[in-house]
């Protein structure tokens, strides 16, 4: 077995390995038929719609299924099938005539979300998945019902309220001053764009001219890929820095790059790397940038959620004084897709880079907080919400605790990892992620070993690229995740040195 090695300041109640839930059924029951009854007497002050039709069975369906499946429990198997298989099955659903509500619910329910991969499920441990509660699940259907405009304040003023109560808590947490704000938007490309570009335009503004050879962007090469798309996208270079020998962006590195390259307007440090849970040196990448007169934008998709566990705040020391953070509540902050919270520690770039004009627009109230004005985008769903009901609904002690138990987890398990005879920890797990590989197994058994587990329901671990060789990562982000249901996969199912 391997050793658990138990840190007695983060307790941890061991639980035997669960088998891997069963999906449970959706068919109707009295209960279901209870419901439907209920929403069709919902709707009984709902005229049928002259184009529509009477559309209570449409939506009695949707709401069932809804509120079903928001209680049906997960599991981890990787059951993508290719379009030619669904095509087989599921035929033609747009058709001049339509197939009905009943049709196109029992395809989805029967065909369509079988197909596809539960990101939920406390054994899917593979990229960043997601484990929302079920409260932010349920809310997300408010929103969508609700059908509000967020883009300006007119149009959502309530809603954009709301959110802007969430972007004040992560402001806090950052230690950023009351007049910081900020938007959700759709995920963490498209902050990292809409950041960047407020960058660029920043620049323009405070140097009067674009430099010769155009503008450019610093970052790790530990970055996140989408760093190099909105690179591509805004016509910036990407001058990539050095990194520690264990993996940081730091001041030192950064401070000759800045000083022979004028073109470098823009530094992006990472909150959290995805492959590996890397926090940067912000607090000497902040001070060099600045004193060269470079924006700093934290990448904090991923990890950026640690900052509300007292337990990791230090690891993110001089984040105060950076000039713009994203963070994707829908990865470790128990939102549903898709939700990025975009910040700017004083707004009033984003606003000069993003506002729209037109005649149509030129009656919006500027002085009220409008989400547009903030990224890349003017319509824009209140994306943010469910992530408000769910902090409203359990409070922030009880997000600080899910996140450190999180945290724990990794902890927990990177032990047993050092601790065994056969598996080697690659490095020490500053977040939630834990990177570790099998001594003696080639790529091709990494991916059997991999697809095995992901084929049987077991666990969902891909393999990744670090320093140059292959591993495998674990990503802690649920914390209904049992690290000693882990651990005992690993034990189970590692030990043979050919991996098969």
């Amino acid at each position: 077995m391997l050793d658990v090695i138990q840190d007695p300041a983060q307790p941890l109640t061991p639980s035997p390995a669960p088998d891997a839930p069963a999906p449970q059924s959706t068919a109707p029951t009295a209960e279901d038929s209870a419901f439907s009854r209920a929403a069709d007497a919902l709707q009984r002050h709902r005229e049928p719609s002259e184009v529509w039709g009477d559309e209570r069975e449409a939506v009695s369906l949707a709401l069932r299924w809804a509120a079903a499946h928001t209680t049906v429990a997960t599991d981890p198997k990787t059951t993508a099938r290719s379009a030619e298989e669904l095509q087989a099955e599921v035929g033609a659903t747009i058709t001049e005539d339509g197939i009905g509500a009943a049709r196109a619910m029992e395809l989805f329910d029967e065909v369509l979300l079988p197909a596809t991969r539960s990101s939920e499920d406390p054994m899917n441990l593979a990229y960043i998945p997601a484990a929302p509660t079920r409260a932010a699940v349920a809310f997300d259907t408010v929103v969508s019902a609700a059908n509000v405009f967020g883009g300006i304040w007119e149009n959502g003023a309530g809603a954009i309220f709301a959110e802007n109560q969430v972007l004040r808590w992560l402001a806090d947490l950052l230690g950023w001053p009351a007049d910081a704000a900020g938007v959700f938007v759709s995920g963490g490309t498209q902050g990292n764009l809409s950041a960047l570009a407020t960058a660029r335009d920043h620049a323009l503004r405070e140097r009067g001219r674009r430099p010769g050879g155009g503008w450019a962007l610093a970052c790790a090469s530990t970055a996140h890929s989408s760093v190099a798309s909105a690179a591509r996208l805004l016509d910036m270079d990407v001058v990539t820095v050095p990194v520690d020998d264990r993996g940081h962006l730091t001041g030192a590195a950064l401070e000759p790059l800045l000083a022979e390259d004028p073109r470098i307007c823009a530094v992006v440090a990472s909150g959290g790397t995805t492959n590996a849970g890397i926090v940067d040196d912000l607090a000497s990448v902040v001070e060099v940038a600045h004193r060269h007169g470079a924006w700093v934008h934290v990448d904090g998709a991923y990890g950026g959620a640690a900052l509300a566990s007292p337990s990791a705040r230090e690891r993110f020391a001089g984040i105060e004084q950076a000039d713009s953070f994203i963070v994707d509540p829908h990865k470790w902050l128990f939102a549903p897709y898709d939700c990025c919270a975009l910040l700017y520690r004083d707004a009033r770039p984003a606003a000069a880079a993003h506002s729209q004009h037109a005649a149509y627009l030129d009656s919006i109230d500027r002085g009220e907080s409008n989400p547009s004005d903030l990224a890349a985008h003017l319509t824009r769903r209140t994306r943010g919400l469910p992530l408000w009901y769910s902090l409203a609904t359990h409070g922030t002690a009880a997000y600080a605790a899910a996140v450190d138990r999180c945290l724990d987890s990794a902890r927990a398990v990177a032990e047993a990892i050092r601790a065994s005879e056969h598996l080697e920890l690659l490095v020490e797990p500053e977040l939630s992620v834990v990177v570790f590989r099998r001594p003696g197994w080639t790529p091709a058994a990494y991916r059997r070993w991999s697809q095995r587990l992901a084929k049987d329901g077991t666990m969902l671990c891909v393999p990744t690229a670090f320093r140059g060789e292959i591993a495998l990562r674990l990503a802690f982000v649920n914390p209904a995740t049992d690290p000693w249901a882990v651990i005992a996969v690993l034990e189970e199912t590692m030990r043979e040195a050919d991996g098969s």
